[in-house]
């Protein structure tokens, strides 16, 4: 046994000399290793982080709520040219179900917004501020508070509040802040809040007004593009999204063939998620174990062309008395601290 550690002791003095000879090639095999193991790490967890955020999202969503929205546009809501169009009848009709607590809703179109002479198009989105509960809904649905400034009240005309990135990304090359007054299609308005950061550009680059400055900006009439219900406690999600989904088709005079809307339940929006994201997770493990295997590929090369390269060396060693199996140990121990090294900075990086 003390025989066979000594031995074990010499393999390993001996592949360090080896490697520490040829550092060159010993340090990209690492380097190879080590990107190897880092990609794992990254894909993987960008992979993770992605459905933890998503359900994040979803929990922040609750799951007392349901979304109804027309189907079959031929462009997106609330472009001209649209196939289908929900309205406040549909949103009044909603309201007449037992079980539902509250419904709100809101349009939204393509607005040039100007400021200090600059000029962008972003989406300007109307809500109903006439009814706090409403407004309220709106908000907590979509996570949304002040970072500066205030909501809309109930009494506000001719007033916006504006995503995060008017104040904190520079749209308009100066930040936009409560107080200023910006032009939307002309209109002018008074910035009174930004909001919180929401995380996606398209949602923290959005302006919000009343729903009748909407109107009359947009020449919608009473045209909805989302509609958000939020049911009574203790119900039955589900129970009641049918119910909605029947008294709508009656409402519409539509079938479940003809049926130009659709609603939404969180669990179903989650499954459609999952479904998505189940695919990314798999293609980025694909490409994470394709960089092991060509990590796993450096250290099987550097080692096939040393043994080449060490022919006359291997030929000393067995004139010594040196067998087959010692030789092998020698490069598989010089391959396990390449390896091991660039696994180790590759994991502690990678974390």
């Amino acid at each position: 046994m003390h025989y066979k550690d000594k031995m074990i002791k010499d393999y390993f003095s001996l592949a360090l000399k080896n490697l520490k000879v040829r550092k060159t090639r010993s340090f990209l095999t690492i380097l190879g290793i080590f990107l190897g193991i880092l990609t794992i790490f990254v894909l993987m967890s960008l992979s993770f982080g992605l459905r933890d955020f998503v359900n994040e999202q979803f929990d922040l969503l609750g799951g007392d709520k349901f979304f109804v929205e027309p189907k079959g546009q031929a462009g997106p809501p609330g472009a001209s040219g649209s196939a289908v169009e929900l309205t406040l009848g549909d949103v009044k009709e909603i309201e007449k179900i037992n079980g539902i607590e509250e419904v709100s809703y809101f349009a939204f179109g393509n607005t040039k917004i100007e400021f200090r002479d600059k000029t962008r198009y972003y989406l300007t989105v109307g809500v109903p501020s006439d009814d706090t509960r409403k407004f309220d809904l709106f908000f907590e649905t979509f996570g949304l508070g002040a970072d500066e400034g205030r909501l809309l009240k109930k009494s506000d005309r001719n007033k916006a509040i504006l995503g995060y990135n008017y104040r904190h990304r520079n749209l308009f090359d100066k930040p936009v802040r409560a107080g200023d007054t910006i032009t939307l299609n002309g209109k002018n308005f008074e910035v009174v809040g930004i909001l919180d950061a929401v995380g996606n550009p398209g949602d923290d680059q959005q302006v919000y007004i009343n729903i009748e400055d909407f109107k009359e900006l947009f020449n919608s009439g009473d045209r909805v593009d989302f509609i958000m219900a939020q049911i009574k406690p203790e119900e039955d999600i589900n129970k009641i999204a049918q119910q909605t989904e029947n008294k709508l088709r009656k409402f519409r005079n539509v079938n479940e063939k003809t049926q130009d809307f659709t609603i939404s339940t969180p669990e179903e929006l989650l499954e459609t998620f999952s479904i998505v994201l189940n695919g990314i997770t798999g293609f980025l493990l694909i490409i994470a174990l394709i960089s092991a295997i060509v990590g796993g590929i450096g250290i099987a090369n550097t080692m096939y062309t040393s043994i080449f390269e060490r022919r006359k060396e291997i030929g000393t060693m067995k004139a010594i008395g040196a067998r087959n199996s010692d030789i092998l140990w020698l490069f598989v121990i010089e391959s396990g601290i390449l390896g091991l090294i660039g696994g180790i900075l590759g994991v502690l990086v990678g974390i």
